[in-house]
């Protein structure tokens, strides 16, 4: 539940070509997006305009589509990993599938199971993190070909996510 396909998989994998630390520390900033969520959730639930939302499918996506862009060009260049970090924080503040999700599931979550879900939900993407990472740089490490298809796959998911993001928060806005 908390490691389902999409944009932040697709980075993490990305910059675990690199290394798998740099894969880690983009997961921890979409952790540490998700965690701020899951506070936000606590206490605003109740107070989010549903006119807003679909404002953060439309920016949220074109944030995505930039980043697709930035996957298929990437070389592998030297980045600190408070560089990774902070790409995962700044995708996961803004993928507007990791706030529906906390909207549409993140506040039932905590309604049925209280704060005291967090430790457990959180450990689950700490494991997913650490070992999700290093298994795609073993494997992307293999060849030139894997790591192409990592790079391509995590384009086409990164783009095919931002436009389908758009396309929603356009019908949203239109009702």
């Amino acid at each position: 539940m908390a490691a389902p396909p999409g944009p932040v998989n697709a980075m993490i994998a990305n910059e675990a070509l690199k290394s798998p630390l740099h894969g880690t520390a983009t997961g921890a900033g979409a952790m540490t997006a998700d965690l701020t969520y899951f506070i936000l959730m606590l206490f605003l639930a109740n107070y989010i305009p549903q006119g807003v939302i679909p404002w953060f499918y439309i920016v949220g996506g074109a944030i995505m589509i930039y980043f697709a862009y930035g996957a298929l060009k990437a070389r592998p260049v030297r980045t600190k990993i408070s560089g990774s970090y902070l790409n995962g924080l700044k995708l996961g503040l803004t993928n507007p599938y990791q706030i529906t999700w906390w909207i549409a599931y993140g506040i039932p979550m905590i309604d049925n199971f209280s704060y005291l879900i967090g430790p457990s939900f959180f450990l689950g993407i700490l494991i997913w993190i650490f070992s999700y990472p290093y298994i795609v740089h073993r494997v992307g490490g293999l060849s030139d070909k894997a790591v192409i298809a990592v790079k391509l796959f995590s384009f086409v998911v990164l783009l095919a996510f931002g436009v389908y993001a758009i396309v929603l928060g356009v019908w949203g806005i239109k009702g």
